[in-house]
C-alpha cells in the first residue's frame, strides 16, 4: 500500500511543475504512461512503461527469442493444470496471460527448468527429469533453517518445437544436466553439469557434439550467459574455502543438493581462460546478464538485505566497479534479461502480488 501511496505523490507534484498549457493529445499520454508506470517503484529510473505478464504462481527464467517477439518461460502456476515448473512460450505484444493459459512446450512429465529459444526461433532447448519418472520429483526439506536448492540427477537437456514435439535428447550422461542457455551468436550452448564429480560450466554445439568443459574449481558454477558477442560467459559461483565450508558442500552435493546462501560473479573467455572474480559482496549474488553494450552486467543480489530475502537488481561494470541499484523491491527481484535490441527489459518480481508468494513476470522499456 505504501508504495501507491507515495507513488500517487510523487505523480501528482510532477504534474504540478509541468506547464498548465498541454493539449489534451498530451494529457491523455501523459495519464497513460502514469499508469504504466504505476508498478514501478520510486527510484527506478531504468524502467519505463512497466507491464505486469503473468498473474498467479511462480514465473520465472523468461528469455528473449532472438527476433525480440517472444518469451520462453518457466511456470508451476497450478490453474494452468501443472503441479511443478513446465515450460511455456508467449508472444509478447499479444500474450493475456491473466486470462489465457500460454502455450506449454514441455512435456508435462517430471520438472523443468531454464528454457532459450535456439537460432530460428522456432525450436527451444530446456532441461527436464521426465525420463527419470513422469511425477514431480520430490523437493528437500527446509531443516534447521538450512535452504538449498536440489540438483536432480534425472536432468537431461533437450530440444522441443513451438508444438510440444521433442526434436532431439542434446545430453544423456548420468547425473546432472541443465541450466542451458544460447549464444547471440547462435553456434553454442553452455550448461551446468556434474559429470565431473562437481558442478562445472561446459559449452557444446547446438547439437550437442563437441562437449568442452570451461571450469574446474571446486564450487558450484551455474547460470551462465554468454556475451553479446559471444566470445565471454557471465556466471554464478560458490567457492568454499575452508575445510568445513568444502566439507558442508561436497556432503550436499552426494546428496543432490546445494546450498545457494553465498555466491559471486564470475566472468571468463568461452574456452575458460582469463577468469576472474567480478563481485566481492557477499551473500547470494547471481541470475547475471551481460548489458547489450558488453560493458555492464546486471544481476540480482541480496547484499545490502538485512533478512536475506530482499533481492533487487544491480548493475556493475565488467572491471568490478560503478555498482548501482536498479530495482527498489523489498521482497524478490531477480532473472533479468534484455531484449536482443537493448531496448526492454524483462524480470520476475514480487510486486503487485497481493500479499501472496506469487513471483510474476514484467517486461519494461530499458533507460539507460
Amino acid at each position: 500500500m505504501k508504495y501507491t501511496y507515495i507513488l500517487a505523490l510523487f505523480i501528482f507534484i510532477s504534474a504540478c511543475n509541468r506547464t498548465e498549457q498541454v493539449s489534451e493529445d498530451t494529457e491523455t499520454l501523459t495519464d497513460s504512461v502514469a499508469t504504466a508506470d504505476s508498478l514501478l517503484y520510486p527510484g527506478e529510473k531504468h524502467f519505463r512503461n512497466i507491464r505486469q505478464l503473468t498473474f498467479g504462481g511462480d514465473n520465472a527464467e523468461a528469455y528473449w527469442s532472438f527476433d525480440g517477439n517472444k518469451i520462453v518461460f518457466q511456470s508451476n502456476f497450478t490453474e494452468w493444470g501443472v503441479e511443478c515448473d513446465q515450460i511455456f512460450y508467449a508472444n509478447v505484444a499479444t500474450a493475456n496471460l491473466g486470462n489465457e493459459k500460454p502455450p506449454m512446450i514441455s512435456t508435462g512429465m517430471g520438472r523443468t527448468t531454464c528454457a532459450y529459444f535456439l537460432p530460428g526461433d522456432s525450436t527451444v532447448v530446456y532441461a527436464s527429469t521426465h525420463l527419470g519418472g513422469e511425477s514431480c520429483p520430490e523437493e528437500p526439506a527446509r531443516d534447521a533453517g538450512r535452504y538449498v536448492w536440489p540438483v536432480y540427477d534425472s536432468y537431461d537437456i533437450f530440444v522441443t518445437d513451438l508444438n510440444g514435439t521433442t526434436v532431439r535428447q542434446l545430453t544423456n550422461e548420468p547425473g546432472y544436466d541443465a541450466e542451458a542457455t544460447v549464444s547471440p551468436k547462435g553456434d553454442k550452448i553452455v550448461f551446468t553439469s556434474d559429470r565431473t564429480g562437481d558442478l562445472e560450466l561446459f559449452t557444446m554445439n547446438l547439437d550437442g557434439t563437441d562437449v568442452q568443459q570451461v571450469t574446474n574449481e571446486l564450487g558450484y558454477d551455474g547460470g551462465a550467459f554468454f556475451s553479446p558477442d559471444g566470445t565471454k560467459l557471465i556466471f554464478r559461483a560458490s567457492r568454499p574455502k575452508t575445510e568445513e565450508a568444502i566439507s558442508e558442500y561436497k556432503e550436499l552435493l552426494s546428496q543432490g543438493l546445494v546450498k545457494p546462501t553465498e555466491m559471486e560473479l564470475f566472468i571468463c573467455n568461452v574456452d575458460g581462460s582469463d577468469l576472474r572474480q567480478l563481485t566481492n559482496l557477499g551473500k547470494a549474488n547471481w541470475a547475471p546478464f551481460f548489458h547489450p553494450s558488453g560493458e555492464k552486467i546486471i544481476f540480482s543480489s541480496n547484499h545490502a538485505g538485512a533478512r536475506g530475502f530482499e533481492f533487487n537488481l544491480y548493475m556493475i561494470n565488467i572491471d568490478g566497479t560503478g555498482l548501482e541499484q536498479i530495482s527498489q523491491d523489498e521482497v524478490f527481484d531477480s532473472f533479468p534479461m534484455f531484449s536482443p535490441d537493448g531496448t526492454r527489459i524483462i524480470f520476475s518480481s514480487n510486486r503487485n502480488n497481493n500479499g501472496t508468494r506469487d513471483t510474476n513476470l514484467f517486461i519494461a522499456d530499458w533507460v539507460d
